[in-house]
């Protein structure tokens, strides 16, 4: 399993520390995120900040994030623009794209035009850098992109297989209900638990999710085991929001221990 870590798991911790802290958990690498409370690589050059991060054995898989990618502007078209300068510039292998959640464009043909639409015009943009851009569908319910199905049939017609990858996500596959996985056109997989009991999965939020352990409700074994089996092998990353998760006060023991369950859960079905 390669393990990576995403900033909004510990977004209290500087670039230096968090690059620590991925490196103490032998973690092949770290998402790097523009949507925290701090300056992207806390203000270092991107080509400083790559350099760091490749020290200390540590690849950029990622940076985060242009949002509503698949409401296409010329504003858009420039963060999307912007942000392939920097992932360049940084070494970085990806950059990340959102799609609308506040319960706008969801209607069937109106949904699928504004994606097509938008991935028609990153895909020269991430063509001209030899850059991929991961799309994420989010399984709540306001989300404009919830299917995985619809994404890849979209990314076939438009020709970008080369440069779009998917994000699977834990959380967002269980709120979506489940279905195909895709192993091979995913190029990341975000992982964290939700183990309040009391929730409906509809209920499920960000803010509900936290470190994967015993009392896991999204399934997260599952899910992995059967991506690995299915012959994905890219990085599993972990993505925490919830703010109990990103105050930790000793997060290497905390992580460390959950990857470990991850690890022993996957070893003994493998036996």
């Amino acid at each position: 399993m390669k393990t990576t870590l995403n900033h909004m798991t510990v977004p209290g911790l500087g670039y230096a520390e968090f690059l620590d802290l991925a490196a103490r958990l032998s973690c092949i690498g770290v998402e790097v995120r523009n949507d925290i409370a701090r300056p992207l690589f806390d203000g270092i050059a991107p080509e400083e900040a790559g350099k760091i991060a490749r020290d200390k054995g540590l690849r950029l898989v990622g940076l985060s994030q242009v949002y509503p990618f698949n409401d296409w502007t010329s504003e858009r078209e420039a963060q999307v623009q912007a942000l392939i300068d920097i992932a360049k510039a940084a070494g970085a292998e990806t950059i990340s794209l959102i799609p609308r959640n506040d319960g706008t464009g969801l209607g069937n043909g109106e949904r699928q035009a504004n994606l097509r639409i938008a991935l028609k015009g990153v895909l020269p943009l991430l063509q001209a850098a030899g850059m991929t851009a991961l799309v994420e569908p989010l399984g709540f319910q306001r989300s404009s992109l919830r299917s995985k199905a619809e994404l890849v049939e979209t990314i076939a017609a438009i020709g970008g297989e080369d440069h779009f990858k998917l994000v699977h996500d834990t959380f967002h596959h269980k709120l979506a209900e489940g279905g195909p996985l895709y192993p091979e056109q995913t190029g990341i997989v975000h992982i964290s638990a939700v183990t309040d009991p009391a929730l409906a999965v509809h209920e499920m939020e960000d803010e509900h999710r936290v470190l994967v352990d015993g009392q896991d409700r999204l399934g997260n074994v599952d899910q992995i085991a059967a991506l690995l089996a299915a012959g994905y092998d890219g990085p599993i990353s972990y993505e925490c929001f919830s703010p109990e998760t990103q105050a930790m006060p000793d997060p290497y023991s905390e992580i460390r221990r959950s990857f470990d369950f991850i690890a022993s859960q996957l070893q003994a079905r493998a036996a």
